[in-house]
């Protein structure tokens, strides 16, 4: 595994990511995307889960391939005397450490800011736990469903006479991971004034909470709750999922006004589009029941191509209902290149989503999919400037 090219926007950044699971592995994952050299510690006996989670080939996990790219793998384990040390040796030539262990669990084992940044004052330090560093749910486990559930985004997900509805995917973690990415990238702004690293602090339940909008304002002021509306919108219609002739479906958003009259006069009924209420999205969801049934109808005539044809004509918006099968096939994310082929040892040819955008002068690039379990421990010791016999000293103390 050789470093990233000079040409990369990251290009030098050393990182080591500490972190199991999603959201922490995420941001370490989004940064080697773009250059930096990322060395991915697990524990010698207990690998990272996302190497287990969801389905695997020829029992290689699946997601871990996507999680793990772009990064080196070595074990270690911190609890030791060894692994302690070596951490500590680790550190004062990185640049940025994601951790997601509890909180007080590195300051057990003497590896706080304290230690580290002793050991590095330009360190900077990303901690992403479910609850955050301190207060009272400090220090119970977190997970994204947690703060999926209590931030606010259950209680508004789903049928108005159904359940609070969970995502069936990572949805919290995924956006703690790009949060903390960003948030990284702002201390490492930082640190160009001021010389110093510092300490990220990332709760899960607090990205999710700003990306669900204005709802604690609107309780701050008017007592407003959001409630389960399904696929409606509480802000504007007609905004719904609407099945075709040929048993497909399409999605349609108005939340421009001129959108919404394009609609109408499309589907037949520009008489709606000269209502009162129909001038403000909120008098247009008060009225969602008239607004789907005359969307409704005139796409249940046609199919699903007919639809969108029609709805581009208009230059309305609209767009399918897929599955990932589809997205493996759509003609604007093969223009993008989105789902790109990565070629590994172990699987041969993977496709799967490409770095997270596009810069003109310094892309950013997969050079590899996630690799075994400590498979570069030995390489990236020996760069560290530890001897054969150190290292196997280590792998009889239990720490690699």
């Amino acid at each position: 595994m050789t470093p990233p090219a000079p040409t990369t926007p990251l290009s030098g950044l050393r990182v080591l990511d500490l972190a199991t699971l999603f959201a922490g592995p995420l941001a370490a994952t989004l940064l080697g995307d773009f250059g930096a050299d990322v060395v991915k510690v697990e524990h010698p006996r207990r690998p990272d889960p996302s190497r287990g989670h969801g389905p695997a080939k020829d029992g290689v996990g699946l997601w871990w391939k996507l999680l793990g790219r772009n990064k080196r793998t070595m074990t270690l384990d911190l609890s030791t005397p060894g692994g302690r040390a070596t951490l500590l040796r680790l550190a004062a030539d990185a640049d940025v450490i994601v951790e997601n262990f509890r909180p007080g669990t590195l300051e057990k084992w003497d590896l706080g800011w304290e230690e580290l940044s002793a050991a590095n004052p330009r360190l900077v330090l990303a901690r992403v736990t479910g609850f955050g560093q301190f207060g009272p749910y400090a220090r119970r486990p977190g997970f994204g469903t947690l703060a999926e559930a209590m931030s606010g985004f259950a209680a508004a997900t789903g049928e108005p006479d159904g359940p609070p509805t969970l995502p069936p995917f990572g949805l919290a973690d995924s956006i703690a991971g790009l949060a903390t990415a960003y948030a990284v990238m702002t201390a490492l702004a930082a640190r160009a004034s001021t010389g110093r690293g510092q300490v990220v602090d990332m709760a899960i339940i607090e990205p999710i909470l700003t990306v669900l909008g204005p709802q604690p304002l609107w309780y701050d002021q008017l007592g407003h709750v959001q409630p389960r509306t399904g696929n409606r919108s509480a802000n504007n219609a007609p905004r719904n999922t609407y099945r075709t002739a040929d048993g497909e479906w399409v999605a349609v958003s108005t939340s421009a006004q001129s959108v919404a009259e394009r609609v109408l006069r499309l589907v037949g009924r520009p008489d709606l589009a000269r209502e009162p209420w129909f001038g403000s999205g909120t008098g247009r969801a008060a009225h969602a029941d008239v607004l789907d049934e005359a969307v409704g109808a005139w796409i249940a005539r046609r199919t699903r191509t007919e639809v969108i044809e029609a709805f581009e004509k208009a230059e309305a918006a609209v767009a399918p209902i897929q599955d990932v099968r589809d997205v493996m096939t759509d003609p604007q994310y093969a223009a993008l290149n989105t789902i790109t082929a990565v070629d590994d040892p172990e699987l041969g040819t993977l496709r799967m989503q490409n770095v997270l955008f596009r810069l003109s002068e310094t892309p950013g690039a997969i050079r590899w999919a996630g690799r075994p379990h400590g498979a570069d421990t030995d390489a990236i010791l020996t760069e560290l400037g530890l001897t054969g016999p150190e290292i196997t000293s280590l792998r009889k103390e239990g720490a690699l």
